[in-house]
Parts: C-alpha cells; structure tokens; sequence
C-alpha cells in the first residue's frame, strides 16, 4: 500500500492539485490574455472616442486647438506621475485586483466625461432662427435690434456657471481616466510574461498590442455613428434641429459615447476580482518540480518581500534603478525610437480627422470613420504580423532591430508624398485671399461679427453668411429651412447663393491620400511587437516589470502629453478667421489649407526621422558588442601579427601558454 501510495504521489503532479485550482478557468493565462484584451478594448475605447470627438468639442464649446490638445493630452498627467511607482511594485502586489480597480476608476471617469452635456443648456450657435418671425435674422438689414437681443441673451448664458465649470470638468475626467489606466498596462504585461511559456509570449504580447490597437478604432467608429445624431436630440424635438451634418455649425452627440463605454467598463473590470495573485506556469514545469512544501516557502518569501518593500525604500532605491536601467544603450535607444512614432500617433489620432474634414470637405462622422476603418485596422494587422514574423523566424535583439530600422525607412519614402497631396484654400471673401476693401458692398447691412452662417455665392465665393454676402431675401422650404438666397449684392453672376460651404475642391485627393496613409501606417506597426520583445530581453528580469514602467513614463512625459498641445499650437497658427462669442475668441473658423497639410504632416516627417536615426544606432550598438563578444581568431592573424609574422596554430597556443605562466 506504501508503494501505492508513492506511486499515485509521483505519476501525476496535476492529481495532487485540488480540483478547483485544475478546473478553474481563472488559473488559465490565456483567459487572462482573453480578460485582458477585453478591458483594454474598452479602456482604449474611450481614449479612442474622445479623440475621435474632439473637434466637436471643441465646436462645442468654442476651444482653440491648443487647448483641445492639452484636454486630450490631459490624461496622461495622473498616469505619468503613478505609472513608475505602480510598475515598481509589480510582483509584490495583487495585480489582477489593482487593474480591476483601475478599470471601475475608468468606468468612474467616462461617466464624468458625459457630465457637461447634461450641466449645459442647449447648443446656440450664430444666425439661428428660433421662429418664423425671426427668419430674417442672417440677412442684409437696416436694424439689428433681434440679434443684439439674442446675443445678450446668449452671452447671459454663456458666462452662467454651469457653463464655466464645463472645461474643469472635462480636465477632471481626463485626469480620472488616466489613473484608471495607471496599473492596466504594467501589470498585464509582467503577468503575463511571467505566467507564459517563452515561445508563446511574443505571440500573446502581439496579440495585446493588437487589440490594444483596436480599442481606439472601435472608439472611432463609436465617435463616427454618435456624431451622427445631433447634440441635443435629448432635449429638443427632430422638428426644431435646423442644421445637417455637411453645416460646419453642426455638432454631433459627443457625449453618448461616454456612456456606452462606462457600462463597458463595468463588465470588463468583473473578472479581475477571481484572478488570483500567482497562477501555474503554462510549461507546467514549475508545477513539476514545486511541492506544496516548496510553494509554501514561496508564499512566505513573497510575504517577507512585500514587507521590505516600504514606499521609503522606494524611493532610496528609484534613482539606482533607474540609472541603471537607463545606462543600457539598447534600452535607451529603443525607448527613444519609440517617443518619436508615439509622438507621431498622438497627432495623428488627436487631428487627423479634423484635418481630413477640412482638408477634404467631409463631414466630421465620415473623416473619423476614415481614421478608425481604415488606418487603424491597418496597424493592427501589420502589428499582428510583425509579433508573428518575429516568432516564426525566431529573431534575435539583433534581428528585431533590423526588422524595426527596415520597417521605419519604407515609412519616410510613403509619409514624404503625402505633405503633396492636398487642396488649396477656397476663396473666402475678406478673409483669404486678404484684401485690404474687405466688403464694403455689405458694410450697409451692419453683419455682426459672430455672424458666422457659410454661403456659396454663384460665382464659387464664399461668404462667411448671408449678411457678408448683401443678401436681402431668401427661399425656404415647407420646414422653413432655408434652400437659396437671393437678391445678393456682393455676389457676381446670377447674384444668388447657396446654403453651405463651397468646399475645397479637391475630394478626389482623398482616396490616393487615404491609401498612402493606411500603407504608411501598416508598414510602421511592424516595429511595434519587435521593439517591446527588444526592451524585455534587454533588461534584467528583476527589473522587466519596473523598465516597462519607464517606458510608459517617458512615452507620456515626451510623447503623449506635450504631442496633442505641439499639434494643435501647429494648427492654430495656421488659422486665418476666428470666430467670437461675446467679445471672446472661440474656436477657428477658416484654416489656410496649404500651411495646415505642410506644418501638421511635416512634424510627423519629423517624427518618423528621429525614430528611424535611433533604430540605426541599436545595430551600430548591438554590432559593436557583437565584436567585443566574439572570440579571437588563433590562426591566420591575431597574436601573429603583432610581431609582422604569420605563426602556425600550434606554436600561437604554446607561447600563450608560456606567456600565461610567465605572467
């Protein structure tokens, strides 16, 4: 019975573990790696979709683009300042438990997000009409006692102080949302790197960082069907919405989104209370050869560990660490290639859209949809390909960095002809070209200056409203929407105009341009998998869990927080009408086109150059210490050549061996 017993104790090492812990699904790294993909799909969501809303935003409530910038960049503050220290004590911590914590904080954030909407009253924009009595208010006329009434009256509410706490309240969302974010990332990666198999964990982190992709194009997508319905469809009837989603007055229903993405959240942030804190490594080999004894031993270690790491301790050994962490070249270089292609998305995710819009002429739910279904799935696709690339031809850290400098050099030759595909500015008169009469042809019809309602004269002008225009009269359909004005003084030809901008001209461009970008964005996200495998392998294993930390830190501290406000202090610059509203500037009206594509497209030339020069010097680097690591050659060279000699082998290795003695 004794040898019963030992055999039983020695045939299976998976019988002696209780049966809940083999059949539990939740002792399975690959539902981690399921759990996981799941709750940055929705994380990633929400930073997507406000991205994707942010012109409208900025419609909205009338920010210039530096300060929708630094509102998208804002949540990146609380993250950057927690992201190290919660890396630090990755192992020493119930990882599982902190990321579903930081999910229900985000879920929290999105649904503060939301809150101005319903804070706000409804969405005033200028010329517009409120009655048949009032349709005449966006003419040319004599009197303009109406709209100095509804102006004051829009001022009143303007400086009310549910309105002014709207911008701090969308900062303090922002801020939520990226402490939320704080322990996902980090601590998703160490675990999942320290529970998988090493041939499999290249392909589970491409499978993140692919995911980890689509989060922000379903958050695109989101923003592109929300931004179809009109801000305030919840407070006013579909009779009373006057304007179209072409109207460059229009602003779409930003505020939904937050919604649905907070109840996402929720559900995904559940399981991570069922993880525990170690689980069996997939190999099964360390369930072989740890007993229960042995596991034991190791819970009173982690014990004990967790103990010495007090927050003080911390902080006396941060500035050893993280010298030494930084010291490595490889990691350095690496984690510098990748500021600069972070730097590059940030702009590109934050405005690409508001570029393709006014680049274009499109609506702002058709240029989103452009970003999130075809450029983002195009990432996502190269960078699952470049994790299975590196798995299947086994790539070294050498290997990676070729992969990761190949892949950069092709982006400059297709990112270069796109700063040449573009549109010109449409005429617009008094604003471009300036000229120094402006328009004393309405200078009768005493226009307001926030007038701000487009027309497209006859003769291909554009007026920044009927007013500017001199028209006197107008048509109108069986809903009182305006189809046509006429009797326009400042108009040539026909003397009339139509409702709406006349656009760019040029919304066949879109297509090639649209082509390049998707072709420059697959190609760069085959560095992405290759360039994470070069820092993990690159780094001490007691140190993977804090050098992962580092490199979010400084993607926030150089890429994420300053790239949104640089972009749009770039954009901003190229602006040439501004709007107003009460004596205030708002967001911009009219954008010099070809200054727009040339500054905003040039610093992601840029960006994607400083990414490439330090690719170029991981294989300057890694072939260096090749070189130093490499055993010299005993014949044919070598010790021989010092005395200009060529000496055989045998006779090289004897006086080695007599000067080794002698020394």
């Amino acid at each position: 019975m004794m040898v019963a017993r030992s055999l039983n104790v020695n045939s299976d090492p998976a019988e002696s573990r209780p049966p809940a812990r083999r059949r539990s699904l939740f002792n399975n790294i690959k539902f981690f790696v399921l759990c996981h993909s799941l709750l940055q799909l929705a994380q990633l969501l929400v930073s997507g979709y406000m991205k994707s809303s942010i012109s409208t935003i900025e419609r909205r409530y009338g920010l210039s683009s530096q300060k929708s910038g630094l509102l998208a960049a804002f949540n990146e503050v609380g993250n950057t300042v927690l992201i190290v220290f919660v890396s630090f004590f990755g192992s020493r911590v119930h990882r599982p438990r902190f990321i579903g914590c930081g999910a229900l904080l985000a879920c929290l954030a999105s649904l503060l997000m939301a809150m101005p909407h319903f804070l706000s009253g409804a969405y005033d924009y200028t010329d517009r009409i409120s009655s048949p009595s009032d349709n005449s208010s966006g003419l040319c006329q004599s009197e303009s006692t109406l709209v100095t009434s509804s102006s004051n009256q829009s001022c009143s509410l303007q400086e009310s102080p549910a309105q002014r706490v709207v911008y701090p309240l969308l900062l303090l969302g922002q801020l939520l949302l990226g402490i939320g974010a704080v322990p996902i990332q980090p601590f998703g990666i160490s675990y999942i790197d320290d529970y998988a198999s090493k041939k499999n964990s290249p392909l589970y982190l491409g499978i993140l960082l692919a995911v980890t992709s689509i989060g922000p194009a379903f958050g695109f997508i989101t923003g592109s069907l929300m931004l179809r319905f009109y801000v305030d469809f919840d407070k006013i009837s579909k009779d009373e919405i006057e304007l179209t989603p072409k109207d460059l007055r229009w602003v779409g229903a930003w505020w939904l989104g937050f919604l649905v993405a907070s109840c996402l959240l929720f559900l995904a942030a559940l399981p991570y209370l069922f993880f525990p804190r170690d689980m069996p490594k997939e190999d099964g080999a360390d369930d072989v050869e740890c007993r229960p004894d042995c596991k034991q031993q190791q819970q009173q270690q982690q014990q004990q560990t967790d103990q010495e790491a007090s927050l003080l301790k911390f902080l006396k050994s941060f500035p050893r660490i993280a010298l030494r962490t930084l010291r490595s070249p490889i990691y350095l270089l690496v984690v510098l290639a990748q500021v600069n292609l972070a730097a590059l998305l940030a702009g590109l995710a934050t405005f690409m859209a508001k570029f393709i819009e006014r680049q274009f002429s499109q609506t702002v739910s058709f240029s989103t949809m452009m970003i999130g279904g075809v450029c983002i799935p195009l990432a996502v696709l190269g960078t699952v390909l470049g994790g299975v690339l590196m798995r299947r031809l086994n790539l070294s850290v050498s290997g990676a960095s070729k992969l990761c400098t190949a892949a950069i050099l092709i982006c400059v030759f297709s990112a270069t002809p796109l700063l040449l595909i573009g549109c010109p500015t449409q005429r617009v008169a008094g604003v471009f070209p300036p000229s120094s009469d402006g328009l004393s042809c309405s200078a009768g019809c005493r226009c307001p200056q926030e007038a701000f309602n487009p027309v497209c004269g006859s003769d291909g002008v554009e007026f920044r409203s009927p007013c500017h225009a001199g028209c006197s009269s107008m048509e109108t359909d069986s809903s009182n929407k305006a189809t046509n004005y006429t009797e326009c003084r400042c108009v040539g030809g026909l003397g009339f105009a139509l409702p709406g901008t006349c656009g760019s001209g040029c919304s066949h461009l879109l297509f090639p341009f649209m082509a390049l970008l998707g072709v420059t964005s697959f190609i760069a996200s085959f560095s992405q998998t290759p360039s994470y495998m070069m820092i993990l392998r690159t780094v001490p294993a007691e140190d993977k869990s804090f050098a992962v930390g580092v490199q979010y830190m400084l993607f926030r501290v150089l890429a994420f927080m300053p790239g949104p406000v640089l972009y749009g202090s770039v954009i901003d610059t190229t602006c040439i009408l501004w709007g107003k509203k009460c004596g205030k500037h708002t967001s911009c009206l009219y954008y010099n086109l070809d200054r727009f594509r040339q500054r905003f497209l040039g610093v992601q030339v840029v960006f994607v150059c400083g990414g490439l020069l330090c690719f170029l010097l991981t294989i300057v680097v890694l072939r260096r210490r090749a070189r130093l690591q490499e055993p010299q050659p005993e014949s044919k060279g070598g010790y021989e050549l010092v005395n200009g000699e060529k000496t055989p082998e045998s006779v090289s290795s004897k006086e080695k061996e007599v000067k080794g003695i002698k020394t």
